[in-house]
């Protein structure tokens, strides 16, 4: 399985250098990210990301709680750039489930990436109201799940098992803890893994044998022992 990587961020000039890179396939961003990065009005900020990255998938998320505004944004979000993916949260801050607005919004061909998917019955209920023709994303939170003390590859396993019948639908291992993250998600079936611009860059340099791990770690705490000008 070819896991296509997306990088997760904001800031514009990580946009511009992770947009040259072959290895990045697409950007995913949330109005957090959004704030971290400085962005004080949504839409200018977002049609920046856009000019930048114009040919590969970007994912911009609602911010809306209830399904009436929910809507609106969405509507007017798709229309930003044929490259949106509208990201909406499987339910909103009330635990509501978001399925009238995921079931409009596929109907009309909008792209959906679906956030904030913990387990494997929030994707049948999601599958369950969607077409098998308009590009879909299923973000789960693996991180965060696991910070919870939860095991999130069942949840991965059976998502994919049951996305196998749309074609038109990708499940995306969201927030990422570290590195092998990759190499777990690639070994599930992931479709996509979105990593922030750090990860992405030691997911490059993999390849080091544990010798040379061995090596460098040593040399690094005698290094800092000798700038410390340790003695016993």
């Amino acid at each position: 399985m070819n896991t296509k990587i997306f990088c997760d961020i904001a800031e514009l000039d990580q946009i511009k250098k992770f947009n040259k890179k072959k290895i990045v396939k697409g950007f995913t961003t949330n109005p957090s990210l959004m704030r971290k990065a400085g962005a004080k009005d949504y839409k200018s900020y977002s049609k920046k990301i856009l000019k930048i990255c114009n040919n590969k998938p970007v994912s911009l998320e609602v911010f809306a709680d209830d399904y009436k505004e929910m809507k609106i944004q969405a509507m007017k979000i798709n229309t930003w750039g044929k490259n949106v993916y509208v990201k909406v949260p499987v339910a909103n801050s009330k635990g509501s489930f978001m399925g009238k607005i995921i079931k409009e919004l596929n109907n009309q061909n909008i792209k959906l990436n679906i956030t904030a998917v913990y387990n494997a019955k929030q994707t049948e209920k999601i599958l369950k109201l969607i077409n098998k023709k308009t590009k879909t994303i299923i973000s789960i939170f693996a991180g965060r799940a696991g910070d919870a003390g939860k095991d999130p590859v069942p949840e991965f396993i059976e998502s994919i098992a049951l996305a196998k019948r749309y074609k038109n639908v990708e499940i995306l291992w969201a927030s990422v803890r570290e590195p092998y993250n990759y190499l777990q998600a690639r070994q599930l079936g992931c479709h996509i893994i979105t990593a922030p611009p750090a990860t992405i860059e030691k997911i490059e340099n993999f390849g080091k044998s544990f010798d040379q791990l061995t090596k460098e770690t040593v040399k690094t705490f005698l290094l800092d022992s000798r700038k410390s000008n340790f003695k016993i």
